[in-house]
Formats: structure tokens, sequence, C-alpha cells
């Protein structure tokens, strides 16, 4: 008893956990380390799951505490696993599903076609030169032949180069309403109403 107490007063230190002799095991050290490593509550969760490790401890020793709620970092919320992805179907062919482009044959009628488009275009330059009041008419005109005619792209670069010549033709030559101008023009109204003519009681059905 004597010496207990003796050993007391003076403060020797106590022997470490372990064997008799006070020698720390292996097994000690390593379960130490692993409760180093843990934390305050003994949980091997990562540091950036400190805030929630602490607020568990914290609730755990207050029971009537009451805690805010803790967001964690987007890197170490639990992600759900992505949902299967459905077996890839190809898109069906559009080639095979579309109609087949209409044939660029000529029509019988283009000759006369292409010769009304080049008369529209002569006669776009010349009535706006000469500054008539239908001379937007024209224009118009043209567009609403290639709507109607223009039924493939070859078809309708026909068109449109007929009339691109007729129009150029005259850029190239006249720069003011001249009366040879105004007598072109006239001219071409009425081959035009000839050839329209023609191709309605021809083709008109």
């Amino acid at each position: 008893m004597d010496r207990r107490r003796a050993d007391h007063r003076t403060g020797s230190p106590r022997p470490a956990l372990g064997d008799a002799g006070g020698r720390a095991r292996p097994a000690d050290h390593a379960r130490i380390a692993r409760r180093d490593r843990a934390g305050p509550c003994g949980d091997g969760e990562r540091v950036v799951r400190r805030a929630v490790l602490l607020a568990a401890c914290l609730v755990a020793a207050l029971p009537g505490l009451v805690l805010p709620a803790v967001i964690l970092p987007a890197a170490a919320q639990s992600r759900p696993k992505p949902a299967a992805k459905p077996p890839e179907t190809k898109p069906a062919d559009k080639e095979a599903s579309a109609p087949p482009p209409p044939p660029d044959t000529p029509a019988p009628y283009d000759r006369d076609l292409l010769r009304l488009s080049e008369i529209i275009g002569s006669l776009s330059f010349l009535r706006e030169l000469c500054g008539t009041a239908d001379a937007p008419e024209w224009p118009a005109r043209m567009k609403a032949l290639l709507d109607a005619e223009g039924t493939s792209p070859g078809r309708r670069d026909r068109l449109a180069g007929a009339y691109n010549r007729g129009y150029g033709g005259y850029a190239v030559t006249y720069r003011v309403c001249t009366p040879s101008a105004v007598e072109a023009a006239t001219r071409y109204i009425a081959e035009g109403e000839r050839l329209s003519a023609t191709l309605a009681n021809r083709f008109g059905g």
C-alpha cells in the first residue's frame, strides 16, 4: 500500500497498454493508428465529410441540440448510378423513305417557256429603266413562273438563266431610257402575249 501511494505522489507514469511487462503490442499500435485516422467519432470518412462527422458527434453528446443542415460539396455527395442506356437504334434511312426526286426531263413546252423567261428578264430591265408603272410586275411574274415550273433544281436553273440572259443583255447596252428601249419593250410585250396564248391553248388542258 505504501509503495502504491509513493508512486502516486511522485507521478510515476503508468505502463502502456499491452502485455504484463508494459510493452505495447503491435496490435495496439495498429488500433491507435486507426483511431487517430478515424476522427472524433471513430468513423473512417474522408476529409470532405468532417463537418458531418462533427455534427454526428455533437448530436450524440448533446441530444437536445439542434444543428443546421450541412451541405456537402458536390464531389462528396453520393451520386446515383446512371441508368443503363437503351440499345441505340439507327434512324431509318431517310433516302429510302423519301420519295425520289422527279426526273429532270425536258417538258414539251420548255422551249417556249425558256423564251418567255428571257422576255420577262428583258422587260424587267427595260420597264424599270423607263420608269413605267408596271415595272415591279415583271420580276414578280418571273418568281411566280419559277414557283410553278421550277420542279427540279436543274429546271429552275435553266429558267433563271434565261431570265438573267434577257436582263443582262440590255443592262450592258442601255444606261438611260431611249426610244429604241421603249420600242424593244413594246415588241417584247407583244411576243410575250403570243407565247402565253400559245402555251395556254396547247398545254393548258
